[in-house]
């Protein structure tokens, strides 16, 4: 990351470019319209998200909507397991309940090595950023409708853990010094790296429930409709305390402009309960896991990925010191 650029705080996401619906191969396009029994008329690219990849609301000639993402195989892609996050986004997808507050799943297929995934169209759009407080509300009530739904968990998935699979703090610990290249982080973080490891250490057990957890609520992946909103993107659903959403979708609202963390959260219904030293284990392996992918190099297909994560754990770091000191 280039030490000199600053940090845009309402970064949403996007990296890279998104595919236009005639960028796509035409064998893709073909075997898609094939499934539909209809050919595209319009199509229009969702610029949200990070994948380089098709996102389209494609208009059929019929003038029925529907919503399809595809992306190639990993080496053109440039975006490291992306048809895998695909596959188990396919998976996920299909076994969610109707009750949930997310786009039904039509199918999925492969052509020409691509993977595409097929949902029905939702008739609505992602938050304003800044973030405005009806809106946010609007979010924070479907995410305590979404916990009560999802437990216990009605689907098979993983148990939450660390982020990114460990201890990233740990890692940090090994070379502090390339905290110092990223812009905008408060020294505090190089000052207290072990004792960020130590609290970060429990993670594993800190996360432990039996709710199902998208783990990656962002306003990219909200879309507001008339009755509420609607959370895309599942491929990251873990098992886990009912509280963790929220823990990890907090950060993204105070770097969008929506308020303080530490207040939305206590007043939330999912954190009613909630251990204060279980939830610190969580925020910090959170912290750890965006501040130690932003000294990383970005994927080729990702390229502004490391800000996006600097940006988060900026956020997730002020609210963490907030609770830890």
């Amino acid at each position: 990351m280039d030490s000199k650029e600053p940090i845009d705080p309402l970064v949403t996401g996007i990296a890279g470019t998104r595919l236009d619906w005639d960028q796509v191969p035409e064998g893709v396009r073909e075997s898609i319209e094939h499934f539909l029994g209809r050919s595209v008329s319009i199509a229009s690219s969702q610029a949200g998200g990070f994948s380089p990849a098709l996102a389209s609301r494609l208009t059929l000639d019929d003038g029925t909507g529907i919503f399809v993402k595809a992306i190639a195989p990993d080496e053109v892609s440039g975006a490291p397991g992306g048809q895998g996050i695909y596959r188990r986004e396919a998976q996920v997808a299909e076994a969610l309940p109707n009750t949930v507050p997310a786009p039904r799943f039509v199918t999925s297929l492969e052509a020409d090595e691509w993977v595409v995934l097929i949902f029905e169209e939702i008739i609505g759009a992602p938050p304003i950023l800044p973030w405005q407080r009806g809106e946010l509300n609007r979010v924070l009530d479907a995410m305590a409708t979404l916990g009560s739904i999802l437990t216990p968990s009605p689907i098979s998935a993983p148990p939450a853990s660390f982020p990114g699979g460990s201890n990233d703090w740990a890692s940090i610990c090994l070379d502090p010094s390339a905290l110092d290249e990223l812009p905008g982080l408060d020294a505090w973080a190089r000052e207290n790296v072990e004792r960020l490891s130590d609290v970060a250490s429990t993670a594993k057990s800190a996360h432990h429930g039996l709710t199902l957890l998208h783990t990656d609520i962002r306003a990219d992946n909200i879309l507001l409709t008339s009755n509420g909103a609607v959370f895309v993107d599942w491929p990251h659903a873990k098992v886990g305390a009912p509280w963790v959403d929220l823990v990890y979708f907090l950060p993204s609202v105070a770097m969008q402009g929506g308020g303080d963390p530490q207040e939305l959260f206590w007043d939330h219904p999912l954190a009613h309960g909630a251990d204060l030293r279980a939830v610190c284990s969580v925020l910090a392996s959170l912290t750890g896991f965006f501040i130690y992918g932003a000294t990383q190099k970005p994927p080729p297909g990702l390229p502004t990925l490391r800000k996006f994560q600097l940006a988060q754990g900026i956020a997730a770091l002020a609210w963490l010191r907030q609770m830890m000191d």
